[in-house]
């Protein structure tokens, strides 16, 4: 499906014609440089490789500087493959005006990293017990994870606490309220996963 990588600026709100106050993620959409063409010959599969955001010369290998240059470019720092319905060329620019007439997107970032996290705030457990009664440590607790005898191991995929978040989401069909290509902005009802100044895939 066809799409854009983007920059999330952060959140606002905006008025609707019947005045409900909408919150809103802004996003800076493009503009994108179509830097390779994948084809089922060459390739196995067709594809459009896109590239986003200037990099650095010395920070760019030679082998991707020749990349770059066959395409007819200054060097990019985050490449992504999208089908598009319609032909494009090496060097062609893809503004965030792709989405005009798109009502709604889906949206993959990589959400906050927060951590190790117990049970409670990771998987929403209850806890166990109460609070009294000598349970001082045991209220945020998993509780049993499984039996001695059978099947004497722990169950994979068992939810417990480990790392939380900094994980690819994401997040289907978010209305596109405002499109401003004078700014290269999109904005998006709700929120979308990831920080302020993330990088992030919108798609048709």
């Amino acid at each position: 499906m066809p799409g854009l990588l983007g920059k999330k600026i952060g959140m606002t709100s905006v008025f609707s014609a019947d005045g409900k106050n909408l919150p809103c993620t802004v996003i800076e959409v493009g503009p994108c440089v179509v830097t390779q063409l994948k084809t089922v010959e060459k390739d196995g599969y067709e594809a459009v490789q896109i590239g986003f955001q200037e990099a650095k010369e010395k920070n760019t290998t030679k082998p991707m500087k020749g990349h770059f240059a066959k395409a007819g470019t200054t060097p990019k720092r985050h490449l992504a493959e999208f089908t598009f319905d319609e032909e494009h060329n090496l060097g062609d620019v893809i503004t965030v005006e792709l989405f005009n007439d798109t009502p709604y997107v889906d949206v993959v970032g990589t959400s906050k990293g927060k951590g190790f996290a117990g049970v409670v705030k990771r998987h929403g457990f209850g806890g166990v017990g109460q609070s009294t009664h000598g349970q001082d440590d045991r209220l945020r607790k998993p509780g049993s994870i499984g039996a001695c005898a059978t099947p004497s191991r722990v169950y994979k995929n068992l939810p417990m606490g480990g790392q939380m978040g900094n994980a690819q989401v994401t997040t289907h069909n978010l209305q596109v309220i405002k499109v401003i290509p004078e700014h290269n902005l999109l904005l998006l009802k709700g929120s979308v996963p990831g920080c302020k100044g993330s990088i992030v895939t919108i798609k048709k």
